[in-house]
């Protein structure tokens, strides 16, 4: 006699998040901080705001856009216990650059859906201080031949400031509007902080800085507790901004992108948790939004920049939706230039995507921007009476990844 599965329709929704404040990479607050720390302490409080027994948390999927170092040896694993999930609970740690953040959230979300996980924590962490010099070091054997000497592939290992300037240039981004764009990312975020709009999500988390005494040369260490976010210039002028020259200008007479229209080098962590339908029904807690799918797609390493206007038409068409029934956005800032293709090439208003700023002025540590803008999107959608949001960015190595929420 044959027997009929009937397999349940399972929901994941996302029920509280938490980050810690991004803090200049190299000179702010957490230069010497590790990334279990930074991590931990946003999955700690993700879990306190959702209101759960942290034994409830089967696995936690933690993004890292560099994991090694302070943020390797399975950081995921580590920053779950030190937030205080007991051993049986589990970590991963995901790695697609500048999207793990929000493919961690995917993928809890898919162990929730398909393999019947009632509770998991998605989110995303890097330490750029402490990691990024030592991970890049041409002795590391970071880079492989075959691939280096393709002349195609051989950009998977070109700098993302150079596949900046070439998307700029190949697709007629100007300097100006590059400047222009990264005026208004100042703008958005400075208000947004007066308006204490990023307080929901931010978490303070005290910890012990370097500090170099400029004349003797002494490095010591500080007590200090990073409270907000710390990148942003709120005094930046259109015309400071073009003042700044091109970092590639000696290189490249056509370059265009400065320090000032690109995201700004930080660290920190977000974490989201994410449970099951009706296993949020049973503790009576009201979730933020619904995870509704997720798409990646490829694209030329050299102008990775493009991703995110292959990524998203892949997700609309998937879900019977257009662009223009997408709420809110988020494009990652990851340049200007880049925020400003993808809004161009998909049509994308400008007063519905990245409205509190991004990480030009925000910063970005890689592996946990994916997870600070779903966090932050669903809280900003449900302030403004949005439904359908999108959240999307660009991936080193040439690729583009969006994913599609419903706020709740």
């Amino acid at each position: 006699r044959t027997r009929r599965l009937v397999k349940m329709t399972r929901t994941a929704l996302i029920v509280s998040t938490a980050r810690t404040g991004l803090a200049k990479s190299f000179r702010g607050g957490f230069n010497n901080t590790h990334g279990a720390v930074l991590a931990g302490h946003a999955i700690k409080h993700a879990i306190s705001k959702a209101g759960i027994d942290p034994a409830k948390v089967e696995d936690v999927l933690l993004g890292c856009g560099m994991p090694e170092g302070a943020t390797g040896m399975n950081v995921a694993r580590n920053a779950a216990l030190w937030a205080g999930c007991p051993v049986t609970t589990s970590g991963t740690t995901i790695n697609r650059f500048c999207s793990s953040g929000l493919q961690a959230i995917a993928m809890a979300a898919h162990s929730i859906i398909v393999d019947g996980v009632p509770c998991a924590v998605g989110g995303g962490v890097d330490s750029i201080s402490l990691v990024q010099q030592k991970a890049f070091d041409p002795k590391s054997g970071v880079v492989e031949s075959s691939l280096l000497s393709h002349p195609v592939h051989k950009a998977l290992w070109m700098p993302m400031i150079d596949t900046a300037d070439l998307v700029a240039e190949r697709y007629g981004v100007s300097r100006e509007r590059q400047d222009e764009y990264s005026l208004i990312s100042q703008q958005r975020t400075a208000e947004a902080q007066k308006k204490g709009l990023f307080d929901d999500e931010i978490v303070p988390l005290p910890t012990k800085m370097l500090v170099k005494d400029k004349e003797t040369g002494k490095v010591s260490e500080q007590e200090y507790v990073v409270t907000k976010d710390e990148c942003n210039r709120s005094d930046t002028t259109l015309d400071g901004l073009a003042k700044l020259k091109p970092v590639n200008i000696d290189k490249n007479p056509k370059a265009t992108v400065t320090a000032g229209n690109a995201s700004q080098l930080s660290d920190g962590a977000s974490a989201c948790v994410l449970m099951e339908e009706k296993e949020v029904e049973k503790a009576g807690l009201q979730p933020l939004g619904r995870f509704d799918g997720f798409a990646v797609a490829g694209c030329s390493p050299e102008e990775m920049g493009i991703g995110p206007s292959i990524a998203v038409p892949r997700l609309l068409q998937r879900h019977g939706l257009k662009v223009e029934d997408i709420d809110l956005w988020e494009v990652n800032e990851a340049f200007a230039v880049v925020s400003l293709y993808n809004m161009d090439a998909l049509k994308i208003p400008l007063d519905k995507c990245n409205v509190n700023g991004g990480s030009v002025a925000i910063g970005h540590p890689f592996g946990m921007t994916g997870s600070r803008q779903v966090g932050h999107i669903l809280l900003e959608g449900k302030r403004r009476g949005a439904k359908k949001v999108v959240v999307s960015m660009c991936i080193g190595g040439g690729m583009g990844a969006a994913g599609l929420f419903t706020v709740l």
